[in-house]
């Protein structure tokens, strides 16, 4: 297909809203239906400030590249038809476009922002180094954002549904293992926490795990070594001829108690 001239890709067209079909490289995955009707409001009361961006396809209709939020907006006030930009582009550069239009423009929660950018890097084959520069991002902040998607699906869930923040979520990515992180998240979640306060919660599971079990053990073994030694001295102390014989071993402990059966005559 002929590549438009750039005087034809920013006309701005008049399209019906029924012949426009939702982008198949969208990042947003929850879309606030209070924000959509907020939006409705603008449109209705200023129009449409910024075309959306579409690319036409073999069937006749149109496939959204950009602007979700002002399609679902106008389809609310009821209009039928839509400002639009269209492009021909491919797949590829049209996923590009579609993924770089949510970062810039949608306020993208921080999961849905990790899996834009995992898609990119995959998009464009490169490393994250490759990838941060082509964003203007330091390779750090990218990495850390990839990381959130380390996350399982119920984590990403409860970080959504309770408004978790980016911050939250990398807090609870210090503790070892899934279980741990699930319940932090729960517990952040369910008791209002801020990033603070999950980050002190993780610090007290981690120093928790940290304690040598070893030295718990021997204290509680100690206990009922002190406990031995006193029932024999109240052996002892009522008449009771008990013996003890203790032999500590790197391992183990060996204690030897000899009770008699009978009472010595005097």
């Amino acid at each position: 297909m002929a590549k438009e001239k750039p005087a034809e890709q920013t006309k701005v067209w008049l399209l019906p809203i029924e012949k426009i079909t939702p982008s198949p490289f969208q990042a947003r995955t929850v879309f606030d239906e209070g924000e959509i009707k907020k939006l409705a409001v603008s449109i209705l009361q200023n129009g449409l400030l910024q075309p959306i961006s579409v690319r036409p396809t073999v069937d006749g209709r149109y496939q959204l590249i950009a602007g979700e939020r002002r399609l679902r907006a106008c389809k609310l006030t009821g209009m039928e038809t839509i400002p639009a930009i269209i492009y021909h582009f491919e797949d590829e550069k049209t996923a590009a476009l579609s993924l770089l239009e949510n970062l810039q423009r949608e306020q993208l929660g921080p999961f849905e922002q990790a899996r834009a950018l995992r898609d990119l890097l995959n998009l464009w084959n490169c490393t994250q180094e490759a990838g941060a520069r082509r964003l203007g991002i330091a390779q750090p902040t990218l990495a850390n954002k990839l990381r959130l998607l380390t996350l399982t699906q119920e984590q990403q869930d409860i970080c959504t549904e309770a408004n978790l923040t980016e911050r939250h979520a990398r807090a609870v990515l210090r503790l070892p293992t899934s279980e741990l992180r699930t319940k932090a998240l729960r517990t952040a979640a369910e008791r209002g926490y801020n990033v603070q306060q999950t980050e002190a919660l993780v610090e007290r599971v981690l120093s928790h795990k940290s304690k040598p079990k070893r030295t718990v053990m021997v204290r509680d073994v100690r206990i009922f070594v002190n406990t031995i030694d006193r029932a024999v001295k109240m052996m002892t102390g009522s008449g009771i001829p008990a013996t003890a014989e203790k032999r500590e071993q790197a391992d183990y402990i060996e204690y030897v108690v000899r009770i008699p059966t009978h009472r010595p005559v005097n």
